[in-house]
């Protein structure tokens, strides 16, 4: 059975987009799903000078630790002013001090979503751009906008262009953690 890690890109206790990566994850076959918080990976804001006085500290090790475990990678980000919370910023810069390849060739499948119209699409993109770049692992995206309009805690993803454009993202995801 496959590993997946599943979160939220946020450290609100509301997340919508931790929600959805657990919704997301759960559509997947013959899985074990390890959803994680965020906020139990809480660490100091990461600065070079803190890197060398104190070391990396270890939720940074745990975090790639928890990676590492993992067949796949399911992560839902929260767009804040355009980008990644910075939750989500932190934990990356401090793990990516332990290993420049953070996600460990792991295929991700990378989400958004939010209240808005644009469903997280600029951090989206963000993150596409960033992770591709050296990436070798597929990377299947996909963006839900008008979270509550759009997705029913009983029904998952409502809209019917929207779940049946998913649904075939979650099987282009499969494939790449069955291969």
């Amino acid at each position: 059975m496959k590993k997946i890690l599943a979160f939220g890109a946020s450290n609100s206790s509301r997340s919508i987009n931790k929600t959805f990566a657990t919704y997301v994850a759960n559509q997947l076959n013959s899985v074990e799903v390890n959803l994680i918080d965020l906020n139990d990976l809480e660490m100091p804001i990461y600065s070079i000078d803190r890197e060398e006085a104190d070391g990396i500290p270890e939720l940074a090790h745990r975090f790639r630790q928890l990676v590492a475990e993992s067949d796949g990678i399911v992560v839902s980000f929260a767009e804040h002013n355009g980008s990644y919370a910075v939750a989500f910023k932190n934990i990356y810069d401090w793990a990516s001090r332990i290993d420049g390849n953070v996600w460990a060739g792991k295929p991700l499948f990378l989400l958004a979503t939010s209240p808005g119209g644009l469903g997280g699409k600029f951090v989206l993109e963000a993150a596409t751009n960033r992770f591709s770049f050296q990436y070798e692992a597929p990377i299947v995206t996909f963006s839900l906008p008008s979270f509550q309009k759009n997705f029913s805690a009983e029904d998952g993803v409502i809209e019917p262009t929207l779940k049946a454009t998913l649904s075939e993202k979650v099987a282009v995801f499969q494939k790449a953690l069955d291969a």
